[in-house]
């Protein structure tokens, strides 16, 4: 059940990558793994455009080369199905790699891309006629008691109902959510228009921001010093949470990011300040043919600091699933697994 009539959050306005990569070892990298195992078949059932597509972290700056020397270093029995390249090796890899000043990368072939939008549409039709799955959308669910839901005004009742409320995490068990230190995280990002002449990125390029941003790379000893010198060249970097990505769509779009700021009261009116530190740092590593912004915009979801999931039982009959920190195309499949299994 939605409140509104098709999707219209977090679940679109993100990259549509499932990325293993960012993950840390362990359980979340098997998680991020097993969803990517989803994704595929559903994807083909869906008729859901996916490229299997890779990414490709960048080093213009020995910190950066060093961080993932290290990470291979550490993780070579891990489960990352990764590779350290030359500037060469790296440049023949993606015709937006930038090649001056460029010392290596680090290739990894596990990462998915598709497009939430075009995917999250598709979704609940490959349910319904597949699986008999039975969508209310435009219906608003203002309670639960035990195993009954009210929607304005019709009463439904469900064996077990899971709550997956989003960013909206107010309206239903405000005292569950209240507990936690659960807040927004606001991201803003960019596409491009079609690029011309069938120009293809390949794999999703990232540089060294990137690897500061995501729990893989955080026991890496030349990280710290790595951050301390972005912190120093541009404070914008850390004060709005700035890491940069670039991923092309099935159109043929480059789709531009992310910023993250947090708070429960998050403004509806999106920083251009922010949208220039990105577009600047993106042009230290990477290039296209037209880097022309067609559309900007801002996602919200919910953050549970140091988490990856949180999930809570308030009743028997109730699940909580919420707070997937910005992970939800990379976790939520396999999240979803291991929730059902272990309920049922």
């Amino acid at each position: 059940m939605k409140r509104n009539p098709r999707a219209i959050g977090a679940s679109i306005r993100n990259f549509g990558l499932i990325w293993p990569i960012g993950q840390a070892p362990g359980p979340a990298l098997e998680r991020a793994l097993r969803s990517r195992a989803i994704w595929l078949e559903v994807a083909e059932k869906a008729n859901i455009w996916l490229t299997q597509n890779g990414s490709l972290h960048l080093a213009h700056q020995a910190d950066e080369m060093a961080v993932l020397e290290e990470f291979m270093a550490q993780n070579q029995n891990n489960g990352y199905e990764c590779q350290l390249l030359t500037s060469a090796q790296a440049s023949q890899k993606s015709k937006g790699v930038k090649h001056e000043g460029l010392l290596g990368g680090l290739w990894s072939a596990s990462e998915l891309t598709v497009d939430p939008r075009e995917a999250i549409s598709k979704l609940p039709a490959m349910l319904e006629e597949q699986y008999g799955v039975a969508f209310y959308f435009d219906t608003a669910i203002n309670a639960i008691e035990k195993n009954k839901l009210q929607a304005n005004q019709q009463s439904y009742q469900a064996e077990k109902i899971f709550v997956c409320s989003g960013s909206d995490f107010e309206t239903l068990y405000p005292e569950v959510f209240a507990e936690t230190e659960i807040t927004k995280c606001k991201l803003q990002m960019m596409r491009t228009a079609v690029q011309p002449n069938d120009w293809k990125l390949g794999p999703t390029l990232c540089g060294g921001l990137t690897l500061r941003h995501y729990a893989a790379f955080q026991d890496c000893p030349s990280l710290h010093a790595m951050s301390d010198r972005f912190d120093a060249e541009n404070p914008a970097f850390a004060l709005w949470h700035i890491h940069v990505m670039m991923a092309q769509n099935g159109l043929g779009e480059l789709v531009i990011g992310d910023s993250h700021e947090y708070g429960k009261a998050l403004g509806p009116f999106d920083k251009e300040e922010i949208n220039g530190h990105i577009m600047d740092y993106l042009h230290t590593f990477a290039q296209a043919p037209d880097m022309q912004i067609a559309e900007r915009w801002h996602g919200i979801y919910a953050k549970l600091p140091g988490k990856t999931e949180f999930i809570a039982h308030p009743s028997e009959e109730v699940t909580i699933v919420n707070a997937l920190s910005g992970a939800g195309m990379t976790l939520s499949f396999g999240l979803a697994e291991e929730v059902v299994t272990d309920i049922f």
